[in-house]
């Protein structure tokens, strides 16, 4: 397959991008930030991913820089948030919208990822390195976003199998388009198939991973500074 046959509808780049920058307003509005603050959180959040794959191991100019979409898509959906979230947002319960941001992080992550990892494809990277470089494209969003809102990402905490779930979803792709030479399209929308499918069942059956450290040594040392508290 050449690397001219190798393209990825552009409504994925649409797709990603949108749900990525709503899901960064959503943060955003939720930390009380202003609209300025909503909208930096929600361009960070969606072209985060890029900004590092661009920058750092592609070493090109962003892409978010060049199409004339980015911006005009970032700034009408932090409107949009900003004008029709702000007073809803604070009846809905942390909990619901903790779980609307995974179902909207669940479409974009994917997409995100197929786009890197057609643009790794394009530069001749080998197939580790698609992969690779997909996951890091799908969730430095993600991550960048949680740095600056002063959160420990969601990425390095016990969680729900997400990096795990996002490299079986790489490779579906990679199968289908190296392998098997399935259409670009198809690929890309199985391999969102994939990767939402198993972020809903993680979040249905609450399939977690788990602290390193074990529960039993955290409890002993929380009782440890218990006691110095009480001599003192």
């Amino acid at each position: 397959m050449t690397d001219e046959a190798f393209q990825v509808p552009l409504l994925f780049e649409y797709v990603a991008t949108f749900s990525w920058a709503v899901s960064g307003a959503l943060v955003a509005i939720r930390k009380h930030f202003d609209v300025t603050g909503v909208f930096v959180i929600a361009m960070l959040s969606s072209s985060g991913g890029g900004l590092i794959r661009d920058a750092i191991f592609l070493q090109q100019t962003p892409i978010f820089l060049l199409e004339p979409f980015y911006l005009p898509l970032v700034t009408a959906t932090t409107l949009i948030m900003v004008l029709f979230t702000r007073n809803r947002i604070q009846v809905i319960r942390d909990e619901t919208a903790q779980k609307l941001e995974d179902l909207i992080d669940a479409l974009g992550t994917p997409a995100f990822a197929v786009i890197g990892m057609q643009m790794a494809r394009e530069r001749g990277i080998p197939p580790l390195g698609v992969i690779f470089l997909g996951t890091v494209n799908g969730l430095a969003g993600g991550l960048l976003r949680d740095v600056v809102v002063r959160d420990v990402p969601a990425l390095l905490r016990p969680g729900e199998f997400v990096t795990f779930m996002l490299v079986i979803a790489c490779e579906v792709f990679r199968v289908l388009t190296y392998r098997f030479g399935v259409p670009p399209t198809p690929a890309a929308w199985t391999t969102v198939a994939v990767f939402f499918l198993l972020r809903m069942a993680a979040m249905r059956f609450n399939w977690q991973t788990r602290s390193v450290r074990r529960a039993s040594e955290q409890s002993a040392e929380r009782t440890g500074r218990t006691t110095d508290h009480d001599t003192r």
